[in-house]
């Protein structure tokens, strides 16, 4: 007698559940982007964003900061070919491109939340395989900035733009701080401490944040 195979009733994702970790590290994890419900390409979490995801087992949360990000076929042996057509088109006449591509992004592990505190460095361990990543909400990101220890931690990740990624980190910051030009003469003096031998650096970082 075969016994029937359960059933599951899908719940309604939660508008900022963008994507599910597929790998993961002490300093960083990779996740996929969740497939959208049209015919559209998944939202690509935006280069020196926010996001989120959680260790279960010490209930704490994990922030990290976009730091790259692709899209390409799931199928890693034939590469995407141009077809000249426009969005509106490939809905049309080749939609089933959209379910053969995937998008991922790398994400570093900036800080975490126990609940109690915010602390501004590496967790004990990093977020577990398959479990969701969400987009930091504005509050959220706005308590963790308070400080600037985390400049120091972007500032070591190994293989990625990082003066780019520390300058559009700190550009997205002032904009949801509604242009505090406080808070940003702050963070600009915490990059002059980190970076205080390499003054061209600095240059570099600073000409990219244009308030």
């Amino acid at each position: 007698m075969r016994l029937p195979l359960p059933q599951f009733i899908a719940q309604p994702r939660h508008p900022e559940h963008v994507a599910e970790v597929i790998e993961t590290s002490s300093v960083e994890f990779l996740a996929q982007c969740l497939e959208p419900e049209d015919l559209s390409f998944p939202v690509m979490p935006a280069f020196g964003s926010w996001v989120k995801s959680a260790d279960e087992e010490s209930g704490s949360q994990i922030y990290a900061v976009v730091c790259h990000a692709t899209t390409s076929p799931i199928d890693s042996i034939h590469r995407a070919r141009a077809l000249g057509l426009s969005l509106s088109e490939l809905r049309e006449q080749q939609p089933q491109i959209f379910a053969m591509l995937k998008t991922e992004f790398k994400a570093a592990i900036v800080g975490f939340n126990t609940g109690q505190s915010i602390y501004q460095h590496l967790p004990p361990r990093p977020p577990q395989i398959h479990q969701a990543v969400y987009c930091c909400a504005a509050p959220e990101i706005l308590d963790f900035t308070t400080k600037f220890d985390f400049l120091r931690t972007l500032l070591q990740i190994p293989s990625v733009p990082v003066d780019a990624l520390v300058a559009a980190t700190i550009r997205e910051i002032y904009q949801l701080r509604q242009l505090d030009h406080a808070w940003l003469v702050q963070a600009g003096r915490s990059l002059s401490l980190l970076l205080k031998e390499d003054y061209d650096r600095l240059q570099a970082i600073l000409s990219q944040i244009h308030p």
